[in-house]
């Protein structure tokens, strides 16, 4: 088989989708030998050129992958990827948009449809384009890959694609994830990102609207005005969009001093940022899986999520679920976990066992097996 993988994600994006991107390639890059896989990066990579997994070629085009984007979706350029790419069998877009193809067979990954079932948290702009844009790539696709159940049921029922054109790959949580107890190594994650030596709950994502971290922050500070805890409140990830209500909310919180922003942290120090927290919660609005639960449950620390979407997949029943807007129901679900021993102890041996259930190299080989049904269907 010839095959051209979309890996610009993995070059230009630091988490989501690049750091899920980075993770299912690495782990089918062994499973590829004897086939030509070629990794086609759009856009010049920042720093120095774009690595490939061992085994697996990687091609950078100098064009702007905006610009591309534009010819192919806005302008309905009908220019197909293969000028660019190469003569190949299949083409897999790993991030919702299909170009237009020649005689490749195309497969899709369309992560999540958060622009149609939380319009309201999306960009205007980017809402507006993935509406045009996802629906007809869908529609052209010779197959779709979503990250779990809850996207697939969401492309059948919203998009009407046939139940048989999707497969489900569930990503997986890198080895790296596991229990930190050099308390060395904790501090020093304490001490890069200013967090002190207080006890802390933990949220990690990117700051925008589906993520609900105001209402982490009013559960959060409702948990102390009750249970009179000296818990801070860590939130990790990079400036989205939409920003201006979650940080209108922290300021104006009477324990504002003790929430912390990081900003994006380096994948490195992930763990044993996970580890330190004596709770993970996540109060999102929609996730197509939700990565930072499995990872989180992996470092041995207990979790606290909402019960919509895809996250009672991921969770299943190691974690507390609750609504995302109920406020009193978060701030109870967070003080059981840090007051009762019993129940924390329960959750961190289950999370431990749940996260194991998701491995990068269970994902490829689901992949793989999908490259070759797609390649040589009739």
């Amino acid at each position: 088989m010839r095959i051209v993988i979309d890996y610009t994600p993995a070059v230009h994006q630091g988490a989501g989708i690049g750091r899920h991107t980075r993770g299912l390639i690495s782990a089918l890059a062994p499973l590829t030998a004897g086939h030509d896989v070629t990794l086609l990066v759009f856009g010049a990579p920042p720093g120095e050129p774009a690595s490939a997994p061992p085994g697996l070629t990687v091609r950078t085009l100098p064009l702007p992958n905006r610009w591309l984007t534009v010819g192919w979706h806005r302008l309905r350029i009908p220019l197909p990827v293969e000028l660019l790419s190469g003569a190949t069998d299949l083409y897999h877009a790993s991030d919702f948009v299909l170009p237009p193809l020649r005689r490749a067979r195309g497969l899709l990954t369309v992560h999540d449809l958060s622009f149609v079932t939380a319009p309201e948290c999306a960009d205007a702009g980017l809402r507006a384009y993935l509406s045009r844009v996802v629906p007809r790539s869908a529609a052209r696709a010779d197959h779709i890959l979503a990250d779990s159940q809850s996207t697939r049921r969401d492309l059948i029922d919203l998009l009407g694609v046939a139940p048989e054109k999707v497969t489900v790959v569930y990503p997986g949580v890198e080895a790296r994830f596991q229990p930190e107890h050099d308390p060395a190594a904790l501090h020093r994650v304490r001490a890069r990102y200013g967090l002190g030596d207080q006890p802390f709950i933990l949220g990690v994502g990117t700051l925008e609207p589906r993520k609900n971290w105001p209402a982490l922050i009013l559960a959060w500070e409702r948990l102390r005005k009750t249970g009179h805890l000296p818990h801070h409140l860590v939130i990790a990830g990079g400036k989205g969009w939409m920003v201006e209500e979650i940080f209108r909310v922290a300021q104006a919180s009477p324990l504002a001093q003790d929430i912390h922003f990081t900003g994006f942290v380096a994948d490195e120090d992930l763990p044993a940022l996970y580890a330190a927290a004596d709770l993970f919660a996540f109060p999102s609005r929609y996730e197509g899986f939700g990565i930072p639960v499995i990872e989180a449950m992996a470092c041995g620390t207990p979790v606290v999520c909402a019960d919509n979407s895809s996250l009672p997949e991921a969770a299943g029943e190691a974690a507390l679920l609750v609504n995302c807007d109920d406020i009193e129901g978060l701030a109870t679900a967070m003080g059981r976990l840090i007051g009762e021993s019993a129940l924390r102890a329960r959750l961190r041996a289950a999370g431990l066992a749940q996260a194991a259930r998701f491995t990068w190299d269970a994902a490829a080989a689901v992949l793989w097996q999908t490259y070759q049904q797609v390649c040589y269907a009739s």
